[in-house]
């Protein structure tokens, strides 16, 4: 069965990754895993944006580059896809607020982007009919009218994969025909050689 899969990265890292010692990820040995045999994955496309150095990790961005290189070389299925980071100030209110003052102004990071990018990709692809079947890979009900759409004018096959070990959205869960879950074994399982062959792309070593 042709296969694309469609992978919100960043639910990927904060629910499955960023506590794990697994983030030098093999993304196709990963879904080779957690799916059936039948299963032929054409293309893996990542959705995600492009991370900046704060005062605390300022390796950061280097990281991020480094393993984003690594799996494109190793592996010339996967496509990435960036958003982008939208930063303003808002007003929070004080958890024990003093005389007179009861919010405070804050920086709020938000990645913007993804999850539009997902969906245009899922209903596009399925359009030009280049898969019998669609993995998502995200607990973002954002994207749930796109599988909908998929589901209702394209005839498709939806698989939802769950990072993390957390209940999966049940507006996802509406519309997808099967789910899976992300475990930390699979992850373990999943790693990119280190270094990558014919490359000098090492895992970094704070990761």
């Amino acid at each position: 069965m042709r296969t694309y899969v469609y992978i919100d990265g960043f639910n990927l890292y904060y629910r499955a990754l960023r506590r794990s010692s697994w983030k030098w990820l093999d993304l196709l040995t990963l879904f080779q895993t957690v799916l059936q045999p039948h299963h032929d994955i054409l293309k893996i496309k990542y959705f995600t944006a492009r991370v900046s150095a704060t005062p605390n990790d300022p390796s950061k961005p280097q990281r991020q580059d480094v393993y984003l290189r690594a799996i494109q070389h190793h592996r010339p299925e996967v496509e990435v896809y960036f958003g982008h980071f939208l930063s303003h100030t808002v007003k929070a209110p004080l958890a024990n607020p003093g005389r007179g003052q009861r919010t405070v102004d804050i920086i709020k990071t938000e990645e913007k982007g993804s999850d539009v990018n997902l969906a245009v990709h899922l209903l596009n692809d399925g359009w030009l009919n280049a898969y019998d079947c669609a993995i998502v890979v995200t607990n973002d009900s954002d994207i749930a009218e796109a599988m909908r759409l998929v589901k209702v004018h394209n005839n498709k096959r939806i698989g939802l994969v769950t990072p993390g070990s957390s209940h999966p959205s049940r507006q996802l869960m509406a519309h997808a025909d099967f789910s899976r879950h992300i475990r930390s074994g699979a992850l373990q399982r999943s790693q990119l050689p280190n270094p990558i062959p014919g490359k000098k792309l090492r895992k970094p070593q704070r990761w």
